[in-house]
């Protein structure tokens, strides 16, 4: 006798794994761009110091120099959106599992947030005012680098405060075999919340995920104030029964950036590792006989 056995849908959904964003831990906002769609800031040079001279006349102080005043402009260049509808029987019909906010919620969850991120971190790497040469790092080497890059950072006179050490899980776990690392992991709660997940020669460590992350990245060493990171406009609507369609019609739209201070980009210290060869094909596998 044939039992057509009961198949049950759940109201729950499988949902993806995704990182929170800590792109706010290594940029900031000081700049405004309301009612604007470019901002330009100046760049004021200093006066030469020079020897005082007693009996100079009237050039005691030295030669009178004019201070230079240029300005580097910062244009919004990121306006991306999205959209999306639910129809009303195909809510319905799977037990609400399409619910507009849930699915708006999932939108800016696994899309929105991870290519803000990885287009901010494309942008810190690519204008980073010191590069190393690429280096393939390993737990003997990797203690070395990290204070190499950490001396270069205290020779250009960046604030020993606010340091970030952005690492891959990879790069982190060469930290944790190195046995040079003593890393720091008593942080507060707070900090450890918000991504960081350790201290090391002053810098907190935050590990994001590699594809967040230019290819062949090694860690960078920054400080925050090397990098403006503006969220211009955040505006994500749901129109219920909109003309057209019978449902739920979700739109979405942000307008963002990120640039690197021209006098702040030594701030930045990127080491990338060499490009990995690539993996030749494998040769098709002969098909097996029917049995």
């Amino acid at each position: 006798m044939a039992i057509d056995l009961i198949t049950q849908y759940q109201g729950l959904v499988d949902e993806k794994f995704a990182a929170e964003s800590k792109r706010e831990l290594v940029t900031n906002k000081d700049y405004s761009w309301t009612g604007a769609h470019s901002i330009k800031i100046y760049k004021i040079s200093t006066s030469g110091m020079n020897d005082y001279s007693r009996n100079g006349g009237s050039h005691r102080y030295g030669a009178v120099a004019d201070l230079e005043a240029t300005t580097e402009e910062m244009m919004l260049k990121k306006d991306r959106s999205f959209t999306f509808v639910i129809d009303k029987l195909d809510n319905e019909e799977t037990a609400l599992a399409l619910a507009a906010g849930t699915a708006l919620e999932r939108q800016i969850r696994e899309a929105v947030i991870p290519e803000v991120d990885k287009y901010t971190y494309d942008v810190m790497c690519a204008n980073a005012g010191v590069k190393a040469d690429a280096l393939k790092l390993t737990a003997a080497n990797i203690y070395e680098q990290i204070i190499t890059a950490s001396k270069v950072l205290d020779d250009n006179e960046v604030p020993e405060t606010e340091r970030c050490i952005v690492v891959t899980p990879e790069t982190y776990l060469l930290m944790k075999k190195s046995k040079d690392i003593v890393l720091d992991t008593e942080i507060g709660a707070d900090m450890r919340l918000n991504g960081v997940i350790g201290n090391l020669d002053g810098c907190n460590v935050i590990k994001i995920p590699a594809k967040r992350l230019p290819e062949n990245f090694g860690f960078m060493m920054c400080h925050k104030s090397a990098t403006v990171a503006p969220l211009k406009l955040e505006d994500y609507k749901v129109h219920e029964d909109a003309p057209g369609y019978s449902g739920n019609l979700v739109e979405g739209r942000i307008c963002y950036d990120a640039f690197v201070l021209e006098n702040k980009a030594k701030g930045i210290y990127y080491q990338a590792q060499p490009a990995q060869p690539a993996q030749p094909a494998q040769p098709a596998q002969p098909a097996q006989p029917a049995q």
